[in-house]
């Protein structure tokens, strides 16, 4: 596991989404208000968040906000990297390095939301040769893996382990 290299990465909101406006204008894009606020809630809270928690969040800004408004702007921030969509929660999350390199693993609390970016080329890299042996094909370069966060461990039940 690689650590985080600190030259390209923010460390405080505002330094975040002044990144990200800095990356979508080198790409020709533009982070809209809504765009922005969107990314913003995310990484206000510090977790992964549903699009109806977001559009919840939004409604208290931009009481107009629909359905349609917050999936496009997720879209947006998703195709420039700035966010995960994670599939193991149905959810998304802010990219904290969104300069960086690719996030290879993401481990999601099943118990918050909280979200740990790994990158590591060479256990991809492992995992794409394992993955092949089966005939499969990795479909995306990033692998989710549920877990429980420190915080949650301390609160949850010992874990019954799964024979295989």
């Amino acid at each position: 596991m690689s650590a985080p290299d600190r030259s390209s990465r923010a460390d405080t909101i505002g330094e975040q989404l002044h990144l990200a406006e800095s990356l979508c204008a080198e790409r020709g894009r533009r982070l809209t208000p809504i765009r922005r606020k969107v990314l913003e809630l995310l990484l206000t809270h510090g977790r992964s968040l549903k699009a109806y928690e977001l559009l919840e969040a939004m409604r208290e800004v931009h009481p107009g906000a629909a359905p349609p408004t917050v999936y496009r702007a997720l879209d947006f921030l998703m195709d420039e990297g700035l966010i995960h969509r994670l599939d193991a929660v149905n959810a998304w999350t802010a990219c904290h390095d969104a300069a960086g390199a690719p996030h290879d693993l993401l481990v999601v609390c099943t118990g918050c939301g909280a979200v740990a970016e790994i990158s590591d080329p060479a256990m991809s890299q492992q995992l794409a040769e394992r993955v092949a042996l089966t005939g499969f094909a990795l479909a995306t370069h990033e692998t989710e893996i549920r877990a429980l966060c420190p915080q949650c461990q301390k609160k949850a039940p010992p874990a019954h382990t799964h024979p295989h």
